[in-house]
């Protein structure tokens, strides 16, 4: 589940990132975000259910409880590393020099 997360929102960062960099895009970047998501929710879902966003965990695990609570640290840490790691891949990737 930690690995399928973190792939899952690294994918879906770096899909934001790539799409929202250029103004030239501003006029695409709600499609490509949208239909990034959708994506990532019809692979991930047979997997784990998919989060890519700890808040959407965080509620019905505090309101289940039990196994869902103890659970909950996966769907918390693998987003947050999914996105490091698609900040870092997409700085070293954009080529753009930084001001």
């Amino acid at each position: 589940s930690l690995v399928v997360e973190a792939v899952l929102t690294f994918i879906f960062v770096l899909a934001i990132l790539g799409v929202t960099s250029r103004k030239d895009n501003s006029n695409v970047a709600g499609l490509v975000i949208g239909l990034s998501l959708v994506l990532v929710h019809l692979i991930g879902i047979p997997f784990t259910g998919t989060s890519v966003n700890p808040a959407r965990s965080l509620g019905p695990a505090l309101l289940a409880g039990g196994d869902a609570l103890a659970n909950v640290w996966v769907f918390i840490v693998a987003p947050l590393v999914g996105g490091v790691l698609a900040a870092f891949v997409y700085k070293f990737l954009d080529g753009r020099k930084s001001e």
